[in-house]
């Protein structure tokens, strides 16, 4: 259990090191982020890397009912309520529901685009496939360019040989840029923390998108071996599988969408992203948000130790896909 603590110990001053270092100091000061009054329309905002958005710590994924055939009203009631309750990033994917994510949240952009930070992904490793799914892409979502631009679930080795091959991905990125079709470039993954500090370490990547919640320490950590290269970088950090789809929760573990939130959300992260299935998930991931406190130290280092008897199956992400 010493040894336990002597890690943490370690790792929290590396990356407080790291963040004092990239001047983002104010994620791991507890009354930068101290919650808003009860009833506060507002959720705390922090920046986005350096891209000059100023990013609400809840934001929306594009899964869960919004790549669901059939949900086409749902989804819009979801992402426009989002946006009446402060929400403007949004994150989706040309993979999700095969375009039906992207389809849904376009028919609400038609009308409410300038106000969103909008993100989407390609799932291809080719330049000539990633630039399909970006024509695809910005139709579906019904805008002239993304702010952000991904490449989606980036797992192996292999995967960064091919994007940055000389017909890879990267090329579709760098070009669709030059183009103004989109503003900034970003990598995600939720499999391996050295795959991606290795990508992020190479290549002058704007943000990413990782894996990080409660039981993360347990196994491959993304929180120790990924995200101090990412706050010196300075990247726009955005968090997901924060419940990881429910798994996190247990009567005798993490039990609690507020204790999932919090853990997360005291990291050095600009925002987390979470898929809804409905306008009550919303409305109470929200109303988290705004009177979002950050964990003491013992707080979190009590989260961690609540997974560690079924950290697998809240961390089954990692060795999947």
């Amino acid at each position: 259990m010493e040894n336990e603590k002597l890690t943490r110990r370690k790792f929290v001053g590396t990356v407080l090191g790291a963040a004092a270092a990239a001047g983002l100091g104010a994620h791991l000061n507890p009354a930068a982020f101290a919650g808003k009054p009860s009833g506060s329309k507002t959720m705390p905002t922090r920046p986005l890397g350096m891209s000059g958005h100023n990013v609400r710590i809840f934001s929306i994924g594009g899964q869960a009912t919004l790549e669901q055939d059939g949900t086409q009203d749902e989804s819009a009631a979801i992402i426009n309520r989002a946006i009446d309750l402060g929400v403007n990033y949004i994150d989706t994917a040309a993979a999700y529901g095969g375009g039906q994510s992207e389809q849904y949240i376009g028919s609400v952009m038609k009308s409410r685009r300038q106000e969103v930070f909008l993100a989407s992904k390609t799932h291809s490793r080719s330049y000539d496939g990633s630039m399909r799914l970006l024509e695809q892409s910005l139709k579906n979502l019904q805008t002239d360019h993304l702010d952000l631009w991904q490449l989606h679930n980036v797992r192996t080795q292999k995967d960064l040989d091919a994007i940055f091959a000389d017909d890879g991905a990267i090329k579709a990125l760098e070009q669709a840029r030059e183009q103004k079709l989109v503003r900034f470039l970003g990598i995600t993954g939720h499999r391996d923390p050295f795959v991606l500090r290795k990508a992020i370490q190479d290549y002058p990547f704007d943000t990413i998108l990782m894996a990080l919640n409660a039981a993360d320490k347990h196994n491959k950590s993304f929180i120790e071996h990924l995200l101090p290269t990412a706050v010196e970088k300075q990247m726009g950090i955005i968090g997901m599988k924060v419940p990881a789809r429910g798994r996190i929760f247990r009567e005798d573990g993490i039990s609690s969408m507020e204790t999932a939130m919090r853990y997360v959300l005291t990291l050095p992260v600009s925002t987390i992203i979470v898929g809804i299935s409905n306008l009550r998930e919303l409305e109470e991931n929200v109303q988290i948000a705004q009177a979002f406190v950050p964990m003491t130290q013992e707080e979190s280092a009590n989260a961690e130790e609540l997974t560690k008897s079924y950290y697998a199956d809240a961390s089954w992400f990692k060795d999947s896909w």
